[in-house]
């Protein structure tokens, strides 16, 4: 609680955020690009104590309205680069990765019948995965040292919650899914007191949360 207190005399602005499909590499990739901010993860009430609950209790004018943004899996980023600075690197960050259980499916996906391969270069499996792929629930053989199929087979439907096969599968044909993004929730100038509120995109399907640093 003393960090976010030492943060908020440090920084001009506070802003509230949420990350879509939380993968840690990103994160620390993000963390990299701004070494000279803090970012903060952990419990909301913690972070709210810190800032204020009240206008009564805020340690600075109006940041209270950034403790009652604390709701659900959000962090706080506090910072002295400029708004539009900021809005423009998170709108523009944006990672690919491979959809985990419990994601929903963006696109039906085919094996067709014969040799099953992957990617746009259509690589063959090395013929020790058929036993794995199997058990992930594709009806595959192996002839003549290759893994085939005797009629197509759907890994997924569109709007499906992927299970773990399923999820499993998609990696290991190389299809990915899921989409990392952080999203800018709000913003607090403590220059002015101001508070802004944005909108949260709602095209990400999986949000995890992390410990704070």
């Amino acid at each position: 609680m003393e960090s976010v207190k030492d943060a908020i005399d440090t920084y001009r602005y506070i802003w509230v955020f949420s990350v879509h499909n939380m993968r840690n590499q990103y994160l620390k990739k993000v963390r990299g690009e701004f070494k000279t901010s803090r970012f903060f993860f952990g419990s909301n009430r913690v972070m709210a104590k810190a800032l204020g609950n009240t206008s009564e209790e805020e340690v600075a004018e109006n940041v209270h309205k950034v403790s009652e943004a604390l709701k659900g899996e959000v962090g706080l980023l506090f910072t002295n680069q400029p708004v539009a600075e900021i809005r423009s690197w998170f709108n523009s960050f944006t990672k690919d990765d491979y959809a985990r259980a419990g994601c929903v499916a963006t696109e039906r996906v085919v094996v067709p019948a014969g040799e099953i391969v992957r990617g746009f270069t259509k690589e063959t499996f090395p013929n020790n995965m058929e036993p794995q792929l199997r058990q992930l629930g594709m009806p595959t053989l192996l002839r003549q040292g290759k893994i085939t199929i005797d009629y197509d087979h759907v890994i997924c439907n569109e709007g499906d919650v992927l299970s773990p096969q399923q999820s499993h599968l998609l990696k290991h044909f190389w299809i990915k899914m899921a989409t990392f993004k952080i999203a800018l929730l709000a913003c607090y100038h403590k220059d002015t007191a101001e508070y802004v509120s944005y909108e949260e995109p709602s095209d990400a399907k999986e949000t995890k949360g992390e410990s704070s640093d």
